[in-house]
């Protein structure tokens, strides 16, 4: 399996965290797991399909995943290969008129975002490309062609460096009086940047640090305390809603 990653240009680094692009031989079903931007793939060969306790569902050659409170479960088709771009966490708005946060727990056809003449073009220019390099600028073009000339809401930026400086910990209340704004304000600006609330997305940066925790030697109470759960219980619940798994089936087989 391939999985290259790449930084974007200069043009773009405000907003993109980096593209990637994957390539897999064999059929896969995987998990993916919350994280705190949102995520656009453009297949150029294969499919992939979403699997739910109902059904497959097959996925159009363009998607874009939200940001979620639970994992979802991936299967990709043989002899697949994606571009995918990966957003900073306040990066999509540049980019579509849609409230970050109409997309939460969703994955959806980019043609529901953006003109469907304009992702047609991009996706037959990526089956033509005959490199990485060459697929990475087909997409920089296209994202640079959609960038909204609208300002950087640095109240937001600030607000996403406290929580993550906090590793999620921050309670909401003294967010809130670090950046000195009233919450229901505030709580519309985050969600509709960000891509859901603050409290949440909070939840979801204490949830990967426990993550990275899980790879060293700390025992399950150590962690749990360290990321300031309130018990063993409540850390198990929300590890398993993120996951699927306990902490300790996930850490046994990591």
């Amino acid at each position: 399996m391939k999985y290259d990653k790449y930084l974007p240009v200069e043009r773009l680094r405000p907003y993109v965290k980096y593209f990637a692009v994957s390539e897999s031989e064999a059929e896969n079903t995987y998990k993916i797991f919350p994280s705190t931007g949102l995520v656009i793939g453009f297949q150029y060969r294969g499919r992939l399909s979403t699997i739910n306790e109902i059904a497959e569902s097959i996925l159009d050659s363009s998607g874009i995943t939200g940001l979620s409170d639970s994992y979802k479960i991936f299967k990709n088709s043989e002899k697949i290969g994606t571009v995918l771009i990966y957003f900073t966490e306040t990066g999509f708005t540049h980019f579509a008129t849609n409230p970050t946060n109409e997309l939460f727990n969703l994955s959806l056809s980019l043609d529901q975002i953006f003109k469907k003449n304009d992702i047609s073009e991009v996706e037959e220019r990526l089956v033509e490309a005959n490199s990485d390099k060459n697929r990475i600028e087909i997409v920089e073009q296209f994202l640079i062609s959609q960038l909204r000339d609208i300002q950087i809401d640095k109240l937001i930026v600030e607000a996403v460096k406290l929580i993550y400086q906090s590793k999620g910990s921050l309670r909401m209340k003294e967010l809130i009086s670090k950046l000195y704004i009233s919450q229901s304000p505030f709580e519309k600006r985050f969600r509709k940047i960000v891509g859901t609330t603050p409290k949440k997305f909070a939840s979801i940066i204490r949830f990967n640090a426990v993550l990275d925790s899980l790879n060293g030697a700390k025992s399950l109470s150590e962690i749990c305390h360290e990321n300031n759960f309130f018990d063993q219980a409540h850390f198990i619940k929300d590890f398993r809603q993120y996951t699927g798994n306990t902490p300790e089936s996930f850490k046994r087989y990591m």
